[in-house]
């Protein structure tokens, strides 16, 4: 035993060392053997050590548990693990998550109960060093969430395709189960169910909230939150997000966030699972938005108006194709391209203030369970227009106390920066000087959807709006050119004269259009003037 040992690991890494049948296999017998950082499973051949050899990261693993079987006559205890590696599949050259389970057998001793402690023993162990491999977002590594925790699951049945409570039987339930994750399934039956329930809910018996479905119900599930009196207790509670809708964005900028490789559907959806099985918790800012007659309510993902604002809405009727639907959308748009005009005004994001945002949030809780452990490496904290220069109207900056916000008696976090709709803005803010648009784009996470990367330099928490705006005068043929370098992440290095990116604090859009679509995170707002502002890490998110 201990010359294989030796050829397998050194002995310095060794953790555990056992040989146990397989589960299926009874005659085959291997090396297991468990290190800081893998599962390393070896067959107990004549053939050399290196074949045959499995290492398994512990980084991949989201659970393992022991157990005894069915038979009463069989001592032995069973002892399964389970990972979701990165792995090529067959025929192509596109990576992604792909479930693999490795069980053994231990009947090294005659007493079930002895067998049962062996088998327990190790799965305790794989736990635990599993849930040491973290690794640093933004040179910060982040808290866990505590296990065993309870989760409430909301699903949409009616979102995209309609498919999302069969992915979720065929996905979701058992990567929750592998992972020792309890949670109550909750099927939303109408809009607005969810923001009517977790206003109301007793959030304490939820360790965190995740909502499986399109981006439209969490937007549902967070105005919920801040509409609460405790609204400042609730907004820290955790949210996951699966994809099970049509554009899933939050839940590609998540998979993106996280390093790997672009995917989508299914492939997307895994790796979306395996995301919240790590259990790792974020911030992720959040941003007040101000309509004219309706109460101020709030964003993760992005404010629209012009193109991408009817695309989105007119290609409801396309649902049934899911996620097709918008390049249906964009197409039918496309041959018929509207103008609007309006007035568009932002505060800038200046460097020192990004600097200074940044190191507070660093000091931030992650939440309420452990602070953060801030590394060496600084943030980058660099503004710079990837388009081309801003021709917009610099007004005069003077120094200038906050303004008097506009919502100071509702539920929520104080807007600091913009004045009341009806007021003007201080002399620190842009004007842009064109008033005729093709679209306005305001993104606070990277995607808009599954395959369009629309904003590359955005991340959770950066405490900035990307601001993006294509003036009139663009030919439908260049604006195609852009959408699709978009899937990419490349619009920015296109030099498309029309596009104007920045990044600000704050905005506002006077349309003077009388007819158009402004949406929020997808969803259709009152049409006419509105504001908005970022609020830094107010959230808290679940990224892996």
């Amino acid at each position: 035993m201990d010359q294989c040992r030796a050829k397998l690991e050194p002995t310095s890494l060794v953790k555990l060392y056992g040989e146990f049948t397989g589960t299926s296999n009874r005659k085959g017998r291997c090396a297991v053997i468990l290190t800081e950082k893998d599962l390393v499973v070896q067959r107990l051949t004549s053939a050399p050590v290196g074949r045959n050899k499995v290492v398994l990261s512990l980084k991949d693993c989201v659970g393992c548990r022991a157990y005894r079987g069915n038979d009463s006559a069989d001592t032995a205890a069973y002892l399964v693990a389970y990972f979701y590696p990165l792995k090529r599949r067959w025929m192509s050259s596109r990576v992604s998550r792909q479930r693999v389970e490795q069980g053994f057998r231990l009947a090294s001793l005659q007493d079930p109960q002895a067998n049962l402690e062996e088998a327990e023993k190790w799965a305790r162990a794989v736990r635990e060093r599993s849930a040491r491999q973290q690794f640093p977002r933004n040179g910060v590594l982040m808290s866990q969430m505590s296990r065993p925790c309870q989760m409430m699951l909301l699903v949409n049945p009616q979102s995209g395709k309609g498919q999302a409570l069969t992915l979720y039987n065929n996905h979701i339930q058992r990567m929750l189960n592998e992972a020792g994750i309890k949670h109550t399934l909750v099927i939303t039956e109408r809009q607005n169910h969810a923001r009517e329930m977790l206003k109301e809910a007793d959030l304490s018996q939820w360790d965190a909230l995740v909502i499986m479905s399109g981006d439209g119900l969490l937007y549902e599930v967070i105005n919920g939150l801040l509409e609460r009196p405790d609204w400042e207790e609730a907004i820290r509670t955790p949210l996951g997000i699966l994809p099970g809708g049509s554009g899933n964005a939050l839940a590609a900028s998540i998979h993106h966030y996280s390093g790997a490789s672009p995917v989508t559907s299914e492939e997307l959806l895994v790796s979306c699972g395996f995301l919240l099985c790590k259990g790792l918790v974020s911030h992720m800012d959040m941003v007040s938005v101000h309509l004219s007659s309706s109460p101020r309510l709030f964003s993760f993902l992005s404010m629209a108006w012009g193109f991408v604002a009817d695309v989105d809405i007119e290609s409801e009727k396309y649902r049934h194709f899911g996620a097709v639907r918008f390049t249906i959308g964009t197409l039918v748009r496309l041959a018929s391209l509207r103008v609007y005009k309006g007035r568009l005004a932002y505060l800038p994001a200046t460097k020192d203030h990004n600097s200074e945002e940044a190191l507070r949030s660093n000091t931030m809780l992650c939440n309420d369970r452990a602070p953060p452990v801030t590394l060496p490496a600084a943030r980058d904290s660099s503004f710079h227009n990837s388009c081309h220069s801003n021709n917009s109207l610099k007004v005069r900056r003077v120094e200038s106390t906050p303004s008097r916000s506009a919502t100071k008696a509702l539920p929520g976090p104080h807007d600091s920066l913009l004045p009341p709709l009806d007021q003007p803005l201080p002399d620190d803010w842009v004007v842009v000087p064109e008033e005729d648009f093709v679209l306005m784009l305001a993104m606070y996470q990277s995607h808009l959807a599954e395959d369009l990367l629309a904003a590359p330099e955005a991340t959770l928490d950066d405490g900035v709006i990307h601001l993006f705006y294509v003036r009139a005068g663009i030919s439908p043929t260049a604006l195609l050119r852009l959408f699709l370098a978009m899937e990419k992440g490349a619009h920015l290095t296109t030099n498309c004269q029309h596009l104007v990116y920045t990044k600000v604090r704050a905005l506002r859009l006077e349309p003077y259009s009388p007819k158009g679509i402004i949406t929020v995170d997808g969803e259709v707002v009152e049409y006419g003037p509105v504001q908005a502002e970022v609020h830094r890490g107010l959230s808290r998110l679940i990224t892996g």
